[in-house]
């Protein structure tokens, strides 16, 4: 009776874990937990029903099925493929593609597995986008790759759903013939860089040269001009001084001289001081060493005068000598003066 008791019981517990694991998974067959960055698409008997936002969710049981989505953004790389450039040079390329779901009905029911068109749609984006640049600009201008490919793919994953964010090329790598020549015209360039810079140097410094003696000239000029004005200031201020001197001598000399003819007028000369004063003035033209004076007739009558003047001068001496008690000196009597005659013809 006990072990039938026992029986019972362990037959009441497996009962129990069994109903437990049964209602366990009917509740995670038809009571989903989305979580933060997907969403649950739900299918009604094969057919699309609706979009379930992040959280929980509980299904109708045999009839609703959800399926989930990733909606953050995700990249997906390449492997590297060989491409052939416009200029027929074969590169290995490998790229990043930057991809978001934005239309969850789109991705499921549009296409099979969208994560590997996009795939194959870079690759074909990315042989077509790289036939149209030559080496150089292949190896120079990846952000004009990276808008090229977004735009070649852009139409085409719109349909499917997918935003394409951004592409990245992560890797180009030429043959090796191409990169020693790359290398040879990389050094090349650089001795040509050099080569200018060293000219545009020694050129620089000639300009700087000739800009220096073209200043140093303009300045001496300059300086040769200012001393030049300043001499000519001084000189042209000297000349106003003398002429200025000059001139106040002049007034000076002239008032002098205007001052003695008025005192000539004014004053009453004896007639026997003129006649000396003539006398004398003969004398000094007569002394002159470069003047030959001919004196004429009419000048003998001045002569006796003159004589009979120092006379009468000399007799009055002698009076006042004898007066003194000193014998006179002789007179010596007036001798009128030689005619010259005029040369007579033989």
């Amino acid at each position: 009776m006990l072990a039938s008791a026992g029986e019972v019981v362990g037959i009441v517990i497996v009962a129990a874990l069994a109903a437990v694991g049964i209602v366990t998974l009917f509740a995670s067959r038809f009571i989903k937990i989305v979580q933060q960055g997907s969403v649950g698409v739900v299918k009604r008997l094969g057919e699309f029903k609706t979009v379930g936002q992040p959280g929980l969710h509980i299904l109708t049981p045999f009839i609703d099925k959800m399926e989930k989505v990733d909606v953050r953004e995700f990249p997906m790389t390449g492997d590297q493929q060989a491409v052939i450039t416009k200029d027929n040079v074969s590169l290995q390329v490998s790229a990043t593609i930057f991809c978001q779901v934005i239309d969850v009905r789109s991705a499921l029911f549009e296409i099979n597995d969208f994560q590997l068109a996009v795939d194959q749609l870079s690759r074909t984006a990315l042989r077509a986008v790289f036939g149209e640049l030559s080496l150089d600009q292949a190896l120079s201008e990846r952000e004009t790759i990276n808008s090229r490919m977004q735009d070649h793919m852009a139409d085409a994953t719109a349909k499917w759903g997918v935003r394409l964010n951004r592409i990245e090329i992560l890797d180009i790598t030429p043959p090796l013939n191409v990169v020693q020549a790359m290398s040879e015209q990389k050094e090349a360039e650089q001795h040509k860089r050099a080569a200018i810079l060293k000219s545009e140097g020694e050129q620089q410094a000639a300009i700087n040269s000739a800009g220096g003696r073209k200043q140093a000239a303009v300045l001496e000029a300059e300086g040769a001009k200012q001393s030049a004005i300043l001499r000519a200031e001084a000189q042209m201020k000297v000349l106003e001084l003398q002429a200025e001197g000059e001139k106040k001598a002049l007034e000076l000399r002239g008032q002098g001289e205007a001052s003695r003819l008025t005192s000539i007028d004014t004053a009453t000369i004896n007639p026997r001081t003129l006649a000396v004063l003539q006398l004398k003035a003969l004398q000094d033209i007569a002394a002159s060493d470069n003047a030959k004076v001919i004196v004429p007739y009419e000048a003998a009558s001045l002569m006796g005068a003159a004589e009979v003047l120092l006379s009468t001068l000399r007799n009055e001496d002698m009076g006042d000598a004898s007066t003194n008690g000193a014998s006179p000196p002789a007179a010596t009597p007036a001798r009128p003066p030689t005619k010259e005659l005029p040369p007579q013809d033989g």
